[in-house]
């Protein structure tokens, strides 16, 4: 039987305002198919994201949303969680509203251990904002504000939040839309925070002037710097220069801190210890 996406989306909404060939639909499709997997109702869930293309993945999904400003996404979520902790929390962001303007909630809702849902779509770029550098462009890159290549040295997002302390982090590229769904939902049923990057491509911004000017360019570049856990974890120290692994790379349990909380709750009240 059809997978029935309408009951999902805001059929109003539809098409996307996304360029043609951006990777975002298919991470909207592994969303939703996710959420399915996991049986929540979607009275239940609440989807908020920043600003950037990402920031339009609230607008299709037929939940509760909030389109929040730029980098403060996980603010707004870690409020909303506290508030309604039975409810489901998906936050989906881009490369620079998580990592650059966002970076320093995202590490906290890593080292809190909140129950929330990261979606991280790194397309390696500023794509709405014409082309900037992110945290996330390769060194040698052409961006906007660095037309003679890009200098700064990037970093592995996911590295950053096992670090800071999430409790699931993973991470697939949209070739592999099936990975996606798989990821995102064991990443929804973990209890404590859920870090999920997931590689897209934007053709448009990226790479036009990279030698990327087509989707399946951008995909194959993708491609050529992502490959399994399995296999990474076989290549020399030498070989994993510029290179991800994809799959589970982290997962433990830990006090999830909304739990942490009502217990703080209830001493306040003078029902605990």
């Amino acid at each position: 039987m059809a997978f029935n996406y309408d009951q999902y989306l805001r059929t109003d909404k539809l098409p996307t305002l996304w360029c043609w060939g951006c990777g975002d639909g298919v991470i909207l499709k592994s969303i939703i198919r996710a959420i399915a997997e996991n049986g929540w109702n979607m009275k239940d869930v609440c989807v908020v994201s920043g600003i950037g293309c990402s920031g339009r993945m609230s607008s299709y999904i037929n939940c509760n949303t909030v389109h929040t400003t730029h980098g403060r996404a996980l603010a707004y979520a870690t409020g909303i969680k506290l508030a309604n902790p039975d409810k489901k929390v998906i936050v989906v962001c881009g490369d620079g509203d998580a990592l650059a303007i966002g970076g320093n909630h995202t590490i906290h809702a890593c080292r809190r251990n909140i129950d929330l849902n990261l979606v991280l779509v790194n397309n390696f770029i500023y794509g709405l904002t014409n082309s900037q550098t992110s945290p996330t462009t390769p060194q040698g890159f052409w961006t906007a504000t660095a037309e003679y290549g890009n200098i700064d040295p990037n970093f592995d997002a996911c590295s950053l939040a096992k670090s800071a302390g999430a409790t699931f982090v993973a991470r697939e590229n949209v070739l592999n839309p099936k990975r996606i769904e798989k990821i995102l939902s064991e990443g929804f049923a973990h209890n404590g925070f859920s870090f999920m990057e997931v590689f897209s491509n934007c053709h448009i911004n990226l790479g036009r002037k990279n030698k990327m000017g087509e989707a399946v360019q951008n995909l194959k570049w993708i491609e050529s710097i992502t490959l399994s856990k399995t296999k990474f974890d076989q290549l020399s120290e030498e070989e994993k220069v510029g290179k991800f692994p994809m799959g589970v790379l982290h997962q433990e349990e830990r006090m999830e801190y909304t739990q942490a909380y009502e217990g703080v709750r209830l001493k306040a009240q003078g029902g605990g210890k």
